[in-house]
């Protein structure tokens, strides 16, 4: 993971990365959401739409509104819902009664010391897209791409309008996603991440807007480099497992020199993750503790 860069942060101000879009940078800084959560404010018109509200944090909801401005909120829009992304999505809609439309909700029992912020109970949404639905208002059409991985309900939403699609916690722009069973799964995300792939193909996504860290300018190269990046840490668990049998934290040392302490639980449950998705494969299999090859 990227080092955090030195303050100030542009918390709660309103920033306009192009004409159709602008951000808001919530006050919830961490190892595991960099400076912050950004909020996204679509289109320029009558109604707007407000992607990922962020934390139900009172001055991020007035700095929401004050990007909003004399426009009313044609939907508030998710794209999953750990506890940095969606809670304000409730109090937003109490004051405006917009719609909250977006990812499917999901509540899940915590399974012990989480690298990942928790899931949130509270989001009910008005509407739940599919797959290649979309949102539209005056002059922006918002399409719901369906990328499991991450969280098995998240979405990306595609700007037709200008190619800009904004990923959430699926691709960022300081740091890979970290995958978190039993919810997040890795053949899932290594999908979703293909699927992405392929449309950056004929330049459809031009630029990718996340929940965290700068835009992605050039998200085709970025994407190849993430699935690359985690076809070799496959590789790395696959050559540690076959030279002798391993419990999940003994790969942690191998496969992350220097970590940071504070991050070892991310690792090991990314390296958990790998481990799954390898024993679905029958190329690994466990018994109690213990990994081994077939």
């Amino acid at each position: 993971m990227a080092e955090i860069p030195p303050r100030p942060w542009p918390t709660g101000k309103v920033e306009r990365p192009e004409p159709l879009v602008a951000r808001v940078l919530a006050p919830n800084p961490s190892p595991y959401t960099f400076t912050g959560t950004q909020t996204y404010i679509v289109g320029t018109g009558d109604a707007v739409a407000v992607i990922d509200p962020g934390p139900d944090d009172a001055d991020h909801i007035a700095a929401i509104m004050e990007g909003v401005g004399d426009a009313t909120i044609a939907a508030i829009m998710c794209t999953h819902t750990h506890r940095d992304h969606s809670p304000a999505a409730a109090p937003l809609a109490r004051e405006t009664g917009a719609p909250v439309v977006g990812c499917a909700p999901l509540v899940l029992a915590d399974n012990g010391p989480r690298a990942d912020e928790s899931f949130d109970t509270t989001y009910m949404p008005d509407r739940v897209l599919e797959d290649g639905e979309a949102m539209t208002g005056p002059g922006w059409t918002l399409r719901a791409i369906h990328t499991p991985g991450h969280t098995s309900n998240h979405l990306c939403f595609a700007l037709e309008e200008t190619g800009a699609l904004f990923t959430g916690d699926h691709v960022m722009g300081w740091s890979t996603s970290v995958v978190v069973p039993p919810d997040g799964d890795m053949g899932d995300y290594m999908k979703s991440l293909e699927k992405l792939y392929a449309r950056t193909e004929d330049g459809t996504d031009r630029v990718y807007y996340s929940a965290h860290g700068a835009p992605i300018e050039k998200p085709r190269q970025l994407v190849r480099g993430m699935i690359g990046h985690r076809r070799q840490r496959e590789n790395q668990i696959m050559r540690l497992v076959t030279e002798k049998q391993r419990t999940l934290p003994e790969f942690i040392p191998l496969m992350y020199k220097g970590l940071d302490p504070l991050l070892d639980k991310a690792a090991q449950m990314s390296v958990h993750a790998h481990l799954i998705d390898l024993e679905r494969r029958g190329m690994v299999v466990r018994s109690g503790d213990i990994w081994q090859t077939v």
